[in-house]
């Protein structure tokens, strides 16, 4: 007798990147407005270190995701919408704009639920784990080292005016 397959309802486990993705992208409400946003953008209002945080949790949620049946190409594309909000989150006041914006981790929930539900979540993933933990890695080292160089620049700048 088979197991009946999981949705991604009854994965617990999906659940929580279900719940971590609101927090990040969803979870408070502008009064009188349908408009949503959530602790990504506010983070992102910390110059050069505030989008470190979301990235480490984007890239901990694709991760679990690959763990859980998204398939290379589905997490290609996730890691694709990580990346254009860390690029894009990284430029400063439009960045802050296009945080509130651009939901990546709401829209990679919603990429996984049709995948689910297409029934293609055959696969781990596990395979891409390096590949993507390694751009991650260089990524939050690439907005680390933009932020000393810039705060360097600042820095001299300054002391030139006095």
């Amino acid at each position: 007798m088979s197991t009946p397959k999981p949705t991604f309802d009854t994965d617990a486990r999906l659940r929580w990147v279900e719940s971590i993705s609101r927090l990040l992208d969803s979870q408070f409400r502008v009064p009188g407005t349908t408009w949503r946003f959530g602790l990504d953008p506010i983070m992102s209002l910390i110059p050069v270190v505030g989008g470190i945080p979301s990235l480490a949790v984007s890239g901990i949620l694709i991760l679990t995701m690959m763990r859980h049946g998204a398939s290379g190409n589905l997490v290609v594309r996730m890691a694709l919408n990580v990346l254009l909000d860390t690029i894009f989150g990284a430029i400063p006041i439009i960045g802050n704009i296009f945080d509130f914006a651009y939901k990546a981790n709401d829209k990679n929930v919603r990429l996984l639920r049709a995948h689910y539900a297409e029934g293609k979540y055959q696969g781990s993933g596990k395979g891409l784990f390096a590949v993507v933990a390694i751009v991650f890695l260089l990524l939050a080292g690439g907005v680390v080292w933009g932020g000393i160089e810039l705060f360097t620049w600042l820095y001299h700048q300054a002391q030139h005016l006095l």
